[in-house]
Parts: structure tokens; sequence; C-alpha cells
């Protein structure tokens, strides 16, 4: 994984984990097919979005938007820059993505939503932290080549 070493807690990211944090941030892994099936024409998902652009909420800058708007932005800055990263309930975490995000996530990566959120609200400060070392969001294209590693 390289850059996701020790972005969590235990360092060991599972792939249920992996495709959750795709699926928010890049919108890899949401069409459910593999390197051995053929392309299927992409579908939009419940959000409006489809996995090209940047994932279910938009990308990382969605996904910090939607924690901003849900009144957790002290949290989402403290992940972004280069201080302490703060820690969010997996409640507060899953009022903020919405109820219909988590549970197209949870349905693809075959997680139940209580375990899903409480695994992304301990990993996500950390993925964060490791997408932003200046304390500035990386393109898209930059977060996509994190999940290639």
């Amino acid at each position: 994984m390289g850059l996701f070493d020790n972005a969590v807690p235990g360092g060991n990211i599972t792939k249920p984990l992996m495709i959750a944090l795709g699926a928010l941030l890049v919108g890899k892994m949401l069409s459910g097919r593999s390197a051995g099936q053929p392309d299927q024409p992409q579908t939009t998902s419940p959000s409006g979005t489809t996995p090209a652009d940047g994932g279910l909420l938009g990308g990382l800058g969605g996904l910090l938007d939607k924690l901003k708007d849900a009144g957790h932005g002290n949290v989402a800055d403290s992940w972004v820059g280069t201080g302490q990263n703060q820690p969010i309930n997996a409640n507060d975490l899953g009022s903020a993505i919405g109820p219909q995000i988590i549970h197209e996530i949870a349905q693809k990566t075959g997680m139940d939503e209580q375990e899903l959120l409480k695994q992304l609200s301990a990993a996500l400060p950390g993925i964060v932290d490791k997408l932003t070392p200046n304390g500035q969001l990386p393109q898209p294209h930059q977060v996509a080549s994190a999940f290639n590693n």
C-alpha cells in the first residue's frame, strides 16, 4: 500500500475498508467488476455522481465539504492541516456522509453499516492526513494513484 502504511490505527487496512475509501474518495471499485471482467457501462449512483468523477461525494474535497457542511469543519481541517488529527465519532461521520451513501458503500463492501462507519471514522483522519502532507488537497488523479499502489 505504501502511502497508507501506518495511516490507520494498527497499520492494517482491510480490503473492504480500502473499497470503502476508494468509493468515497475516487470512485474506484464502485462498478463491482474485477480486472478479469469486461467493462460495463457506468451507472449513476443515487447521489447523482458517476464513478469517474471522484467518488460518491466528489472526491476528497467533496468529503471535506460534507464534513464542513455538517458542522465538523474543525475536525476536517485538522486532518488536512499539519497539526494533530482530531477524531470523528462514527455517527457524526455517518450523518455528514448521508445514510444513502453509507448504505451503498456497505452493500459494495459486504460490511455492516455500523462497522463500516466505525472503521471509516478510525481510518479517515490518518488517510486524509497522508493525502494532504503539505496541508493542501491533491488533484483527483493524485488521490486515485494512491489507490493503485
